[in-house]
């Protein structure tokens, strides 16, 4: 155990090296995807691995390092700047001249500006470079579009709960470079709890595990608990208690509570809710429960969710706070739900009304000989106050919004 304190951490050490245990992104990888087919045959073309933490974008990086003949360079954003960038260039071009191609892996490209963008360009389009760049961010947004459309761009799904298991289980498994030699006792119930727990992030989970077996040789759910040093927020994306906070945030906004609502909202988004998923929900919100007492709830919501989907988190906390005490402040109405609701409901008892005749078009000497749109009153010829029926038959006068 002591020497597994000074090592490299776990998840650096059990990083998948060939793209078969590669897991949790079969839509880009699996057989016979095309990024598997130019992986393996090391002939992979430009490309920005776009997806959360943890999904495996640095992973897979590292497996086409290990694959290809390419010279490979990892080159990170954060600390790199355009003078590293002519270094890597003119090594490229030397290398190019020796019939030798160069891969160079920028992690969180989203960090780079626009000079240093531009500065890149040119030798990803004259083929110099090979660029594989990862980000958390959009790239539609973060990426010039110079850049972008020079590039594949693949999208990597957060993990699943089932992928996060193998993963831990493997890692417990491993002897060489796992953590298999410890005999760590556990059950799959605790795995999938710290599986639950990590959010669909590989990294957390195989960094809480390693902690874990620091600090027993048991694994149980209050290790783990300890082991994640904050506390831990149960909340389960599919399960009860997402639908449990989902309808506490809902209803503490129609309660108009404004401070209950920023509650509910941090424990999802500390428990690692996607925010646009929230966003959604307040879009629905705004007509659901407010709808024609303030039109503008609407406008407010679809601008927070364009507002998520630019900066993510953990900028847009605050923009989601924003709408959120909004619409808890906000005068309410459901009269537009429970209006569509009756009208829902006479569509199901009546089926398929005629339409009205006079309310029809008719584009051809046919329909206008068979009566379609005779009768009809263009209702600017009448002030808007001309009166006729537009509904069918059997629901003539009816009634769904209250006056």
């Amino acid at each position: 155990m002591d020497d597994l304190k000074n090592s490299t951490p776990l998840a650096e050490r059990i990083r998948p090296e060939n793209i078969g245990d590669f897991l949790g992104q079969e839509d880009i990888v699996g057989e016979g995807k095309l990024l598997r087919q130019a992986i393996e045959s090391d002939n992979i073309p430009s490309m920005i691995l776009w997806g959360p933490p943890g999904s495996g974008k640095t992973t897979l990086a590292f497996i086409v390092a290990k694959i290809t003949k390419s010279k490979f360079i990892t080159f990170s954003a954060v600390t790199s700047g355009v003078e590293e960038l002519r270094k890597n260039v003119e090594l490229a071009k030397m290398n190019r001249r020796l019939g030798q191609r160069t891969v160079l892996f920028i992690d969180e490209i989203h960090r780079w500006n626009k000079a240093q963008q531009d500065a890149l360009l040119p030798h990803v389009e004259s083929g110099t470079i090979i660029l594989i760049g990862a980000t958390t961010e959009n790239p539609s947004f973060e990426v010039r579009g110079a850049l972008l459309s020079r590039c594949r761009i693949f999208v990597l799904k957060q993990l699943s709960e089932e992928k996060l298991v193998q993963i831990i289980k493997r890692a417990l498994k491993d002897k060489e470079k796992g953590l298999g030699k410890l005999k760590i006792k556990t059950t799959t119930k605790i795995i999938e709890s710290l599986a639950r727990m990590s959010n669909g992030d590989a990294r957390i989970a195989l960094n809480v595990l390693e902690y874990a077996s620091l600090i027993s040789d048991e694994l149980t759910l209050e290790i783990i608990k300890e082991s994640f040093q904050k506390p831990q927020l149960f909340y389960d994306k599919k399960g009860e208690e997402h639908h449990n906070i989902i309808s506490a945030l809902h209803k503490s906004m129609r309660g108009s509570s404004p401070d209950a609502a920023l509650y509910w909202l941090a424990r999802m988004l500390k428990g690692g809710e996607d925010p646009l998923y929230i966003a959604r929900r307040l879009v629905r919100f705004a007509s659901e429960d407010i709808g024609l007492a303030n039109s503008k709830a609407l406008e407010q919501a679809v601008a927070v969710y364009h507002a998520c989907h630019f900066i993510g988190m953990p900028e847009c906390s605050v923009n989601l706070s924003q709408a959120v005490v909004y619409m808890a402040k906000c005068k309410k109405s459901n009269d537009l739900y429970v209006a569509y609701g009756e009208a829902e409901n006479d569509v199901e008892k009546y089926g398929n009304l005629k339409v009205p005749l006079h309310i029809c078009n008719a584009p051809t000497k046919l329909m206008k000989n068979l009566g379609y749109g005779e009768g009809y009153k263009y209702s600017p010829d009448h002030d808007y106050k001309e009166e006729q029926e537009y509904f069918p038959k059997k629901l003539e006068g009816k009634k769904y919004l209250k006056d």
